[in-house]
């Protein structure tokens, strides 16, 4: 039982890494209509901006990670201007090809910055490890789930009950409307490009310690952040949440109880599985098309 309490809590940290890129993926795609596949690579920018201000700056832990995180916001804007906004009045289709684009430059830059050869993250605390009883649990994995809580909190207190979370509901329902309404649409869009960068750029810094940071290291959790959004129900920001939950818990005890090296594999039979039995995902809404 300890042991599996222990797996459970692993699992849990790293379906949180995949729910805070899912939470991107959303917010995106419900302020923009449009699917930034680029999610996965800003998660690797953020890794490497900890790199940089942790390892090679030599700053305190506390203030790399607040430098990182503005680094982020600076990230998104320049992001969304490059990216997004120059093909806004398009249909959904260049946007995405854009947002491809853009990954793949961001991959390429970083290995030509950073080099090929995986880098080491150290841990943010002296501390590994802490006794919880007869647990023996990670503090990397403890300090995940509390950052991305902090994140689940601000969305629901800040984002969607504030007037500026209103703003951006409106924004995402229906941008005419809003822009009618005096409602800044370019600024609503923008600070959601920000804030989902923050977002990925907290899990690649969160997730460095745990793997190595590479200029790869965004497709993977990409894929499964994807997976997750789908599988909570693709638009709806509690399914991102719970999608990743889910993905992660399911991948550690495949891993842990029945075969190591399909572990990468099981976030996606889990995917085809809701596809055959609930495609519209655990919280979504069963749709249907008039012709």
């Amino acid at each position: 039982m300890a042991n599996f309490l222990q797996l459970m809590i692993s699992g849990l940290g790293i379906g949180a890494i995949y729910a805070l890129v899912a939470l991107g993926f959303v917010l995106i795609y419900r302020a923009a209509n449009v699917v930034n596949f680029a999610q996965g690579q800003i998660a690797m920018v953020g890794a490497y901006m900890m790199t940089v201000t942790l390892v090679d700056l030599h700053l305190n832990m506390i203030i790399a990670f607040l430098l990182a995180l503005a680094g982020m916001a600076v990230f998104g804007i320049f992001f969304e201007l490059g990216v997004y906004y120059p093909l806004r009045n398009q249909s959904f289709l260049p946007v995405i090809i854009s947002t491809i684009a853009a990954s793949i430059l961001l991959q390429n830059l970083a290995q030509d910055l950073f080099g090929a050869t995986p880098s080491s993250l150290p841990s943010l605390f002296s501390a590994q490890t802490i006794n919880i009883g007869s647990l023996v649990v990670s503090v990397q994995y403890l300090a995940i789930l509390g950052v991305t809580a902090v994140f689940v909190a601000f969305q629901y207190l800040v984002l969607d009950r504030s007037l500026l979370g209103k703003k951006m509901e409106a924004t995402a329902q229906d941008k005419e409307t809003a822009r009618l309404l005096g409602i800044p649409v370019a600024v609503m869009i923008a600070l959601t490009f920000v804030y989902a960068s923050i977002l990925g750029g907290a899990a690649g810094i969160l997730v460095g310690p745990i793997f190595y940071v590479s200029p790869s290291m965004g497709t993977s959790i990409a894929l499964k952040a994807f997976a997750a959004s789908i599988i909570g129900g693709f638009g709806n920001t509690v399914g991102a949440i719970i999608g990743g939950l889910c993905i992660g818990v399911v991948e550690t005890l495949g891993a842990a109880y029945i075969s190591t090296p399909y572990k990468d594999a099981y976030a996606f039979i889990l995917l085809i599985l809701f596809l055959f039995l609930r495609p519209q995902g655990i919280f979504g809404e069963k749709t249907a098309e008039k012709a």
